[in-house]
């Protein structure tokens, strides 16, 4: 358990870590869809782990309408400046057994 603290503390924010923890024995299924939208994040960016980008740089929360949105921040801001895309598309589904995510970046 001390194991799995520490990676649910290293990977999601204090935000994310409300939330979840709020949807009791759902929560699991909610970090799995948070996990699963940083890593499509990154594979939207294309850069993977790099420079300091860290987990933090990457929050999910959900708007007044229950909408998940992604914030980005730290070097994967920076990272995704430079692509010039200024819109983020986030889709998140999960079920007990499996979790989905799609980030698409868009140049508008």
């Amino acid at each position: 358990m001390e194991r799995t603290a520490r990676f649910v503390e290293r990977v999601f924010t204090a935000t994310e870590r409300e939330y979840c923890a709020a949807k009791g024995a759902a929560a699991a299924q909610s970090y799995a869809a948070r996990f699963a939208a940083k890593e499509a994040f990154l594979k939207a960016l294309k850069t993977g782990w790099r420079g300091k980008i860290t987990w933090h740089d990457m929050e999910i929360t959900n708007n007044a309408q229950g909408v998940p949105t992604l914030a980005i921040f730290g070097e994967a801001r920076t990272i995704l400046a430079a692509t010039g895309a200024n819109r983020i598309h986030l889709s998140l589904s999960h079920t007990t057994d499996h979790a989905v995510a799609q980030v698409i970046l868009e140049k508008i």
